[in-house]
């Protein structure tokens, strides 16, 4: 499976991987990579079905897309990292922190679904209504759902919605609805910062917050007056607590 990446900063520096959200590419990580780019070598890369990775046919399973980033880091060399992700990247992180301990230093986690698989039939029903509609029939939900309305920069984000592959989008739905992580987090072993956003309507902070207590030495965030891309709404708060956590 090739994935789509871009590495910036030194060379020689640790590296941080950097994974996104259900619908948006690397490209949703420009707020960070000027600050973190200056410490890491970092790795921001697509899922599998989205931006210019491979986009196989569906179904997707976590598996899948977890496997996708221990592939990355063998491509590149890089015997361990640190990972950061939001939303679907945050699933993935879980996965990562479960089932390679050893590739891994620390984790970085916003608004991750832990188990999505609670609600199969919404993720079963939103890639149907891709695969029949295209992106551009939950755009403007998923907008809704990302930003609170005083925050207006979005049409990057939204153009990165409508330029998502369909049958990538879908299959990655296919993949959450099919995703319980919980089992597993009394076994995660490394440094795992948890944030969550107050307003957050698409991953509730009350499915994060009880997180931190089920992940040993979990540390927890929770941003005020923010949504679920609360990285790339508030910038200003996110950035100095991935530099705390990841130095």
């Amino acid at each position: 499976m090739r994935l789509n990446y871009e590495a910036t900063g030194p060379a020689e520096a640790p590296v941080v991987l950097l994974g996104s959200s259900l619908g948006a590419t690397q490209a949703m990580w420009a707020p960070q990579l000027e600050v973190l780019q200056q410490r890491f070598r970092v790795v921001a890369f697509d899922h599998r079905g989205h931006g210019s990775s491979d986009a196989p046919l569906g179904p997707y399973t976590i598996d899948d897309l977890g496997g996708d980033v221990l592939e990355l880091l063998d491509a590149l060399e890089v015997e361990q990292a640190s990972y950061v992700g939001i939303s679907l990247g945050g699933a993935v992180g879980l996965w990562l922190a479960q089932n390679a301990p050893d590739r891994f230093h620390r984790f970085a986690l916003l608004c991750p679904p832990a188990n999505p698989a609670e609600n199969a039939q919404m993720w079963a029903d939103r890639a149907a209504k891709v695969r029949a509609e295209g992106t551009q029939a939950i755009v403007d939900a998923t907008l809704g759902r990302w930003f609170l309305p005083e925050f207006t920069a979005t049409a990057p984000v939204r153009q990165m919605l409508l330029d998502s592959p369909d049958e990538g989008y879908a299959a990655c739905c296919e993949a959450l609805g099919s995703t319980n992580l919980l089992p597993g987090l009394a076994g995660i072993t490394a440094p795992v910062l948890l944030i969550t956003a107050e307003a957050d309507t698409s991953i509730p902070p009350e499915t994060v917050i009880p997180l931190a207590g089920q992940i040993p030495g979990a540390h927890l965030e929770v941003i005020e007056n923010a949504a679920h891309l609360v990285t790339y709404s508030h910038p200003e708060v996110i950035n100095p607590l991935l530099l705390t956590h990841l130095s």
